[in-house]
């Protein structure tokens, strides 16, 4: 396939869909469910490691989510650098740069050891501030949500890590199988990708924009609370999906092998249908659609928060006994409902970017991505910490259900402002005077 730099693009009209526009989609969807597959990977392997090095829950969820910290914070630069230069390359040279540290952490025998390689190999995470902006400029406004949407679907590297890495470690009887193929898994990726995708010099909209002017747009109200969206759908989803095997495991005894499973019923529709949420925002708005997934995130969490309990209740007859607790199965669907509601609202959040900001797509969406990120390196933490505290599992999903509480209330109200400043500004200026005087 050639390589040449696409000009056509943007000549143009602003509905039509050039058809190299799909190859560039798929291609990027493709790179970006091998990143996070291999972004996730700690989640299983620090099950055996957490045996073979003796770890609390606590390190289990630092040894777990180191990766998720680096591919957060380096998230903001490149999706400037995306800005400035283009997608193609920064995404291009971002894998290739993981494949050294992916392979050596089969060699890695220590805590300090694993956390370093984790991080190096974090840098991968960084690949959705990159594909992002790179796959929505190759789309009309009208279909940008949509190609987001699919390009996010990426998503589901998670659930490809939780079937594939549980089967190398059977196959091959040891944990270190894993990072050897997963490194020739991504430099073969990258090559695909390069020779997949394509450049179009008029999407690298901030040659012109300075360092200073980038930055400028942090200042707006909106990017923090789209964060605070992101942080709870998307840090949301991380969190779990690296802390869901280990879940099964403690909470209901399963295999390692059976816990992935189970936990992929959650990580898949997760990354899956990242875009029907893309085309319901499109179809709908964005705050229609995220409204509704902060909704039922709501209730799925309380229900989840609930822990097993054993009750005994004095009657006429003698003591009663009741157990309530969720079941696997009821378990296993509820977090399937949430893995559906937080897909969809991954993409209805980036919806609300490329409406507001369609000239700093990469900037914003780099420093959405990276609360999402952080959410997703502190919550597992959070999880062994709580776990560690109190000895009850649920824990994990009292914590989630606060921070949806924080993100319904954040949003009644400042849509509520938007909507009385929208009517306010609609109104003939005598009726508003009026409206002064009375």
């Amino acid at each position: 396939m050639s390589t040449a730099t696409v000009h056509s693009q943007a000549a143009a009209p602003q509905t039509a869909v050039a058809p190299r526009a799909y190859l560039v989609l798929a291609s990027s969807t493709f790179a970006f469910t091998i990143c996070f597959a291999v972004w996730t990977m700690f989640a299983i392997l620090g099950i055996p490691l957490q045996k073979q090095l003796g770890l609390s829950e606590t390190e289990f969820g630092l040894i777990a989510s180191m990766p998720v910290l680096t591919g957060s914070l380096v998230r903001v630069p490149l999706g400037m650098w995306t800005d400035r230069f283009g997608g193609r390359i920064v995404f291009f040279l971002l894998m290739l740069a993981t494949v050294v540290p992916i392979w050596f952490v089969a060699d890695a025998t220590q805590l300090w050891q694993f956390l370093l390689l984790g991080a190096l190999v974090g840098l991968v995470g960084g690949s959705f501030s990159v594909g992002t902006p790179y796959v929505a400029r190759w789309f009309p406004k009208k279909r940008q949500g949509f190609a987001m949407g699919i390009f996010g679907a990426g998503n589901a590297g998670a659930a490809l890590n939780k079937f594939v890495a549980p089967a190398l470690v059977l196959a091959a009887g040891t944990w270190i199988v894993v990072p050897r193929v997963y490194a020739v898994a991504m430099l073969i990726t990258a090559l695909l990708f390069w020779f997949g995708s394509a450049t179009n010099p008029a999407h690298a909209t901030g040659k012109s924009v300075s360092l200073g002017e980038q930055l400028r747009v942090m200042k707006d109200p909106r990017v923090w609370r789209y964060a605070q969206y992101y942080s709870v759908v998307f840090g949301g989803y991380v969190g779990l999906s690296l802390w869901l095997t280990r879940y099964y495991v403690s909470e209901y005894g399963f295999s390692i092998k059976t816990a992935a499973f189970l936990a992929a019923c959650f990580s898949l529709p997760g990354g899956v249908l990242r875009a029907v949420g893309g085309w319901l925002s499109d179809r709908y708005g964005a705050h229609r659609t995220t409204w509704a997934v902060m909704w039922v995130c709501w209730v799925a969490f309380f229900l989840l928060s609930y822990p097993p309990t054993q009750l005994t209740i004095t009657s006429a007859h003698g003591p009663l006994d009741f157990h309530i607790g969720l079941s696997p199965v009821v378990f296993t669907v509820l977090m399937g409902v949430v893995g559906v509601a937080m897909a969809i609202g991954k993409a209805s959040v980036f919806k609300f970017i490329s409406n507001d900001f369609t000239d700093n797509i990469g900037a914003v969406s780099g420093a959405v991505g990276l609360a999402g990120g952080l959410a997703g390196f502190v919550l597992p933490i959070l999880f062994g910490v709580l776990v560690d505290l109190t000895g009850i599992h649920s824990t994990c999903f009292m914590l989630l259900y606060g921070a949806v509480c924080v993100s319904l209330v954040w949003m009644h109200f400042s849509f509520r402002n938007n909507e009385r400043a929208t009517t306010d500004a609609a109104k003939p200026p005598h009726a508003t005077l009026a409206q002064r005087v009375a």
